[in-house]
């Protein structure tokens, strides 16, 4: 899956394009595997490269003259597989989509039978080493005939990357558990064939340190079965618990329709999903889901977007509104014209943006990585010097020897290696779930930081369009004969606080009468014959024109109105004022919940609006925000959010419009709001799915709480290691225990991360 990016003009020459290719490696099995292949790849010219271990796929960007199959070529030659990802099947083919997953399920069956055998093998080991009470004669035997097909078949992979790794030149964590292994089974032949340990009647305690008897009759043939057992059930919880923590993206990608009834001719034709075009028009009955993104052309309805925004409650449609695939139709047939397919949809673009942002790095985890390329050879070495100085200092070969093995076996990086990348892709597919797309792992530290937030007024905190608010008739004039005659004028008017006043009357007075003789006065309202009723709907200026007067009573509810930051239509029939009619852009009935979230997270609410200062007062007054900044011009947001950073505050935006779209690249942090334009969208650093300004309080607590994650990842694993090596290298730890303690690492690294699955 090649795409050409943007060029990017070099000095004094032409442009140069580049081109970016995602691959898929194997063979890694740490985190120092994937800062090789990193490596490597970053040293080829004009490439810049990030591998991810946890999602075992490298994201490549590479110069003009360039082939994939040289980066592959780099990859194979490190000692590891890549390849290009297939294309994602046609939704219709469920066979290929089973093969998708095939892979995948059959390697972690092939882990789950080798770690099975070892295990059913290596706990009598175990059990005759640590019981001596069970230690019959020549059960030194039996242990070596159930130990040897763990050691050799049971860690045959470990033993295969080890040998490759060496080849390059290279040491990994297979390295450690290779060399252990194998030492600790090579000590135990040494022991059996040519010391004491063969003979009838031998018997040897267990100890949790490494004291054991001389070296001729010392036996490891438990800890090198246990390790090997200990290390391929980390693996597997491992590799199971990645499944699990991908399993959000993976349902995203399947949420959409597999096949579509598409309307040509007049009649309906089943086809698969990739086959639609833009244009087409194709039928949803009720209960089925929405095939691709589009606009409805006929039907009305209600549609459920749990699936793709974690909105509970449908929303419904009529002819004219917006609906997105994978939606599923809740109500009557519809009728959907198509306007994007394939990878342009608004599910293809969040399942991208949710990729993408797993395979990003945060600062802390590069800190990790450059530890873990350096890693193992240094443990190598301190196994060395612990092996020297324990015979220098003791004179003990065996009690040198097994502190040496303890350090080879507990110091594996897998638990750095897994920190980011798992916490990172439980918390991002979570926030698919509920409708929050984090666009990289930078966002997450940008979320900690903070602590104001600035809320664009229209679309965000309010609905962006205008609604009948108030209605106040005049004494003696009923409320619902005045709506029925002022909205029947408006609803042919095509002015938007002309149609807001019809749509509030069609909702409170029901039908509405046909007008005659309708005009429309430029600048002042509308006029007309309405059920035999001269009427004028507009500005009071309007009715002076007509000699009327707006009485008292009705001139003080315009007045409050206005200074309330609405605007106040006045009403008359047949030579009098009958009523006044206050219109406004409505708030959000959940944006007052959303800021007070917002302040309980520590941030402090700007309302920011091109709007006049009494309209955005009020909008602020009813949500609960202090500080207001209106009448700004769209190319001046920019300048507000940078006044805010230098005052020394670090600025979140929301917004949802273009003119937003300057403003929330420059903020610290944008939050998009994902009903808004594709050009905010792109710009924000957080796309929140729908127009629930609750959702920015959740998706910083999300993100704030991955971070979390992240950090907590990271100083168990820096902290496992710094402590385990001194433990080890001092006889403080049994191999077979540091075995367990480092698989016990990986698992709880992986375990901790997948918490966030619970995240509401």
């Amino acid at each position: 899956m090649t795409s050409t990016a943007s060029e990017k003009p070099l000095t004094g020459s032409a442009p140069a394009a580049t081109s970016e290719v995602e691959l898929s490696i194997g063979g890694m099995t740490c985190a120092s595997c994937a800062a090789r292949i990193e490596k490597k790849l970053n040293r080829m010219d004009g490439v810049t490269a990030t591998v991810n271990y946890a999602t075992e796929k490298a994201k490549v960007s590479y110069p003009a003259g360039t082939e994939v199959s040289d980066l592959i070529a780099t990859v194979v030659k490190t000692g590891y597989t890549a390849e290009e990802p297939p294309p994602p099947p046609p939704p219709a083919g469920e066979a290929a989509e089973a093969a998708t997953t095939a892979a995948p399920d059959g390697e972690l069956l092939a882990l789950r039978q080798r770690l099975l055998v070892s295990l059913v093998l290596s706990v009598p080991v175990i059990l005759m080493a640590m019981v001596p009470a069970l230690q019959f004669d020549n059960w030194q035997w039996l242990s070596l005939t159930l130990a040897a097909p763990v050691v050799v078949w049971g860690a045959l992979p470990f033993h295969k990357a080890a040998f490759t790794n060496a080849r390059h030149g290279a040491a990994t964590m297979d390295t450690l558990v290779s060399t252990g292994t194998l030492a600790a089974f090579g000590w135990s032949l040494w022991a059996l064939f040519f010391g004491q340990a063969g003979m009838p009647g031998m018997r040897h305690g267990f100890d949790l340190t490494i004291s054991r008897t001389d070296g001729s009759s010392s036996l490891y043939l438990e800890a090198a079965a246990g390790v090997t057992a200990f290390i391929l059930a980390g693996r597997y919880l491992e590799a199971k618990s990645k499944r699990k923590a991908g399993a959000a993206l993976r349902a995203l990608l399947e949420l959409g329709a597999k096949d579509v009834a598409v309307l040509r001719g007049g009649a309906e034709v089943r086809v698969p999903v990739a086959r639609l075009a833009v244009g087409d028009r194709f039928v949803v009955r009720p209960g089925e889901k929405v095939a691709t993104d589009g606009t409805v052309v006929e039907g009305t309805s209600a549609v459920d977007a749990s699936l793709l925004t974690g909105e509970s409650v449908p929303v419904d449609v009529t002819v004219g509104d917006a609906v997105a695939g994978a939606t599923v139709n809740a109500g009557g047939r519809l009728v959907v014209e198509a306007t994007r397919v394939g990878a342009d949809t608004q599910l293809a673009r969040m399942a991208r943006l949710v990729e993408d942002a797993q395979n990003g790095k945060a600062a802390v985890q590069r800190l990790a990585d450059r530890i873990s390329a350096v890693f193992v050879p240094v443990v190598i070495l301190i196994a060395l010097g612990t092996l020297l100085t324990w015979l220098l200092v003791t004179g003990d070969a065996t009690a040198a020897f097994t502190a040496a093995v303890a350090v080879l076996i507990i110091a594996c990086p897998c638990a750095l290696g897994l920190a980011t990348p798992t916490a990172l892709m439980v918390g991002t597919g979570r926030g698919a779930q509920l409708g929050i797309l984090i666009k990289g792992p930078e966002v997450l530290e940008s979320t900690r930081r903070v602590d104001t937030v600035v809320l664009d007024k229209t679309g965000t905190v309010t609905t962006g369009r205008m609604t009948l608010h108030d209605v106040y008739a005049a004494e003696g004039t009923d409320e619902t004969e005045l709506l029925r005659l002022a909205g029947a004028l408006e609803y042919a008017s095509e002015h938007p606080i002309a149609q807001a006043v019809a749509a509030g009357a069609i909702g409170r007075a029901g039908g509405l009468p046909v007008p005659e003789n309708f005009e429309s006065v430029a600048g002042l309202g509308v006029q007309g014959v309405v059920d035999g009723h001269a009427v004028l709907v507009g500005r009071e200026r309007l009715l002076r024109e007509w000699a009327i007067e707006l009485p008292r009573e009705l001139e003080e509810a315009k007045a409050a109105a206005e200074a309330e930051g609405r605007t106040a239509v006045a009403v008359a029939w047949d030579g009098e004022a009958r009523g006044v009619l206050t219109v406004a852009d409505a708030i959000k009935e959940t944006s007052a919940e959303a800021v007070a979230e917002l302040r309980g997270l520590g941030l402090k609410p700007v309302l920011l609006t091109g709007d006049n200062q009494l309209v955005a007062e009020s909008v602020a007054r009813a949500v609960g925000i202090d500080e207001v900044i209106a009448e700004v011009l769209p190319q001046d947001k920019v300048d507000v959010v940078k006044r805010l950073q230098g005052e020394g505050r670090t600025v979140a935006m929301v917004g949802d419009g273009v003119n937003d779209a300057a403003a929330l690249a420059t903020a610290d942090l944008g939050l998009a709001m994902g009903t808004g334009t594709d050009a905010a969208i792109e710009a924000g650093d957080l796309t929140l799915v729908r127009g629930d300004l609750r959702v920015a309080a959740d998706a910083i607590r999300l993100s704030r709480r991955t971070l979390a994650t992240i950090k907590g990842n990271l100083f168990w694993a820096f902290g496992y290691n710094v402590a385990a090596l001194p433990l080890a290298a001092t006889g403080m730890l049994n191999p077979m225990i540091a075995g367990a303690a480092m698989a016990f690492s990986s698992v709880f690294v992986v375990t901790n991360s997948l918490r966030l699955r619970t995240f509401k």
